[in-house]
């Protein structure tokens, strides 16, 4: 080969080189001119935690669930000078019984009341009797008497002050009080 033909060959292969060199480089990306921002924290795509669920009502086995319980009928009432269980008497202290059988942990109180007539003494013992036959209704019913207590207030809480026939028969009563 002849020298001439030799730099030619060389020179069109610098050239061949040179060239693609060039239109490499035209292909290559070219460098931002501002950054972008720094990544921010790592995002998850977990659904949120469901909201605690807010019991309605009152407490499972409190005073409150047990008013609610016996829709209210946690008292009981008597005739004058009485200290017997009618049947009204023995269908509330029936529910009474169910829900205390419900809840064997807990504790009630039998208040025993009379109205404004009497001595102090004679009421005091009146309320006394009436709380007492409750309990023994509410015993034979399967309550365990040692869940019960009973206390007497005679005439000194009346739930109506009036002097009336219709007060002083709101104020013959025995009121069962669970204890929390």
């Amino acid at each position: 080969m002849m020298p001439s033909m030799l730099n030619t060959r060389l020179l069109s292969a610098g050239v061949l080189v040179s060239v693609s060199a060039l239109a490499l480089s035209a292909c290559a990306p070219k460098p931002p001119k501002q950054l972008p921002p720094e990544p921010g924290p790592p995002v998850t795509n977990t659904m949120p935690a469901p909201a605690p669920v807010v019991p309605v009502g009152p407490a499972p086995g409190s005073q409150a669930d047990f008013l609610a319980s016996v829709n209210g009928r946690d008292t009981i009432h008597f005739a004058l000078d009485k200290y017997d269980i009618d049947q009204i008497s023995a269908d509330i202290l029936r529910v009474q019984a169910g829900w205390l059988l419900k809840y064997p942990g807990k504790k009630a109180t039998i208040e025993g009341h009379a109205d404004e007539r009497g001595t102090r003494d004679y009421n005091l013992a009146l309320g006394e009797r009436r709380a007492n036959s409750a309990k023994a209704f509410l015993v034979s019913l399967g309550v365990d008497a040692s869940r019960l207590t009973t206390v007497s207030y005679g005439k000194e809480r009346p739930v109506d002050t009036a002097s009336t026939e219709e007060a002083w028969a709101k104020n013959r009563r025995a009121v069962t009080v669970t204890i929390d």
